[in-house]
């Protein structure tokens, strides 16, 4: 596949799914800050710029409306997107139940169907969420800018009318 390049990110204090086009394919990280607390802010950015800094569209999954941590991982969205905005790099968000019904064609999706959805489409495993979700995010971003990486239902492809672009 070639075209421009994209990144799709679940940021998260913990554990963060990193997603990029390396030589027209999907490449996926899982990102483990070592440090603590405020001090892993610095750590995730840098590690997340390490695969996206040549990225020209990345695409966020936001955090759901009623998580109990959507502080802590605030903090995280703040940072990688006032970063993407200093770089001039485009992005935009997408919900997690527009992502799902993306991927599965039913917003309430749970992981084991996420990554199923990935393993029929294209073969892919995932060892955890993070990874698979910023997967998910990176094939969405694919086929906004019509470059798709499979063929979707059309019932899935019209979840891309939610991203509005940023930066």
């Amino acid at each position: 596949m070639a075209g421009l390049k994209v990144a799709g990110l679940d940021l998260a204090m913990g554990q963060t799914g990193v997603c990029h086009t390396v030589e027209g394919a999907a490449c996926w990280h899982l990102i483990k800050p070592k440090k603590v607390k405020d001090l892993r802010l610095p750590e995730i950015k840098a590690q997340v710029f390490e695969f996206i800094a040549d990225a020209e569209l990345v695409l966020i999954e936001m955090l759901p409306p009623n998580m109990k941590g959507a502080g802590i991982t605030g903090m995280v969205q703040g940072v990688i997107r006032d970063e993407l905005l200093a770089r001039g790099i485009h992005y935009a968000d997408i919900g997690p139940s527009a992502l799902k019904k993306y991927a599965t064609g039913k917003g309430g999706a749970s992981k084991t169907e996420m990554a199923l959805a990935a393993m029929k489409r294209a073969g892919h495993e995932f060892t955890n969420d993070n990874e698979c979700d910023a997967y998910w995010a990176w094939v969405m971003a694919n086929d906004h800018l019509d470059q798709p990486v499979f063929s979707l239902p059309k019932l899935n492809r019209d979840q891309l009318l939610n991203i509005e672009m940023k930066g």
